[in-house]
């Protein structure tokens, strides 16, 4: 029998690392893919997963551990996906290797991805930004970390594997302050700060006193932080924010709601499509379409300019008398 490890092992070290050379990021989402898979084989089948051959994964097996991570593990489709991806590429490393196994490889191959619903968006209100950026208490050091993180964060849509991998030397502070982080396929690229941003960076800077290489949002032990960390931080300070944005405590703020919100802010100010992809490091063009659909404002907009003659323009609002804002305000 075939065992499976030393085909994995080439999979990591030789195929994605020295062959296709691929980022730090894609090696961990494929590791955490397989870790997950080799410990519900292990739960399945009984064996230690260095005795795995390639008979064990067959498409029943993945099949029934593609279920597991929406049932039990309660994820999302897309994280199913995500993970089925990394099973793929590695069956498809497979297929050369060990054409004897062909019919099995197939079969994996053959499972498809899951169709799921296409939500819309979320992001924050200008109200809710200023209520979460001053939720931090920047009387100790680790609020005015938080503070300009947030800021930076939904100044620059940023994603929060961009974030945590700055460093001190990433911000150059001059009439024209910018950052400069690495994004998705190590790509790099060069993101402005405004003339408020770029005083709070600089006394950071100062106050924190260290080498270029340290990190520009430091963990408490003093290495970068991770993004379960920036999650949670984020989290954290939405839940105090709520108390003086109610808002707030109806909506699922994450980094990642974080970046949606420097995206409408940039459509709802005018700015082309094309130049919010380069902003955020979209890869096209089209991934910035996702934004007009959140952004009810450039709709209603859109309407105004096909009101029929003669009307008044605005969205529709029942007349009140005391009557009926007596019983609404019960």
């Amino acid at each position: 029998m075939t065992p499976l490890a030393p085909h994995l092992e080439a999979f990591f070290t030789d195929r994605l690392r020295r062959q296709k050379s691929v980022s730090p990021n894609t090696v961990a989402a494929y590791r955490d893919a397989f870790c997950l898979l080799l410990r519900f084989a292990q739960a399945r089948l009984g064996k230690d997963p260095s005795k795995f051959t390639l008979t064990d994964i067959d498409a029943s097996l993945v099949a029934a551990f593609l279920d597991s991570l929406e049932k039990e593990r309660g994820n999302a489709v897309r994280t199913r996906n995500v993970r089925l991806a990394a099973i793929r590429s590695f069956f498809r490393f497979l297929a050369l290797r060990e054409p004897a196994y062909s019919a099995l490889i197939q079969r994996v191959l053959a499972i498809p991805q899951k169709r799921h619903t296409r939500r819309v968006v979320g992001f924050l209100t200008q109200p809710e930004v200023a209520a979460l950026v001053a939720a931090p208490d920047q009387s100790s050091l680790l609020g005015r970390r938080d503070h300009l993180l947030l800021v930076v964060t939904i100044e620059t849509g940023m994603r929060v594997s961009e974030i945590i991998r700055l460093c001190i030397h990433d911000v150059t502070i001059a009439a024209t302050s910018q950052i400069r982080c690495t994004g998705k396929g190590r790509k790099e690229r060069i993101t402005p700060v405004g003339r408020h941003t770029a005083p709070l960076l600089r006394r950071w800077i100062d106050e924190r006193r260290a080498a270029p290489t340290a990190p520009l949002f430091p963990a408490r032990h003093g290495g970068h932080l991770s993004r379960d960390a920036v999650e949670r931080l984020v989290d954290k300070y939405a839940i105090l924010a709520a108390d003086k944005c109610p808002t707030l405590s109806h909506k699922k703020v994450s980094p990642h709601v974080l970046r949606h919100t420097t995206a409408v802010r940039l459509l709802q100010a005018g700015v082309d499509s094309a130049v919010i992809a380069l902003i955020l490091g979209h890869e096209s063009v089209e991934t910035t379409q996702m934004y007009f659909d959140a952004d009810l404002s450039a709709k209603e907009r859109a309407f105004e300019r096909t009101a029929p003659i003669g009307t008044k323009k605005g969205r529709y609002r029942p007349a009140t008398s005391e009557v009926m804002a007596f019983l609404k305000s019960l």
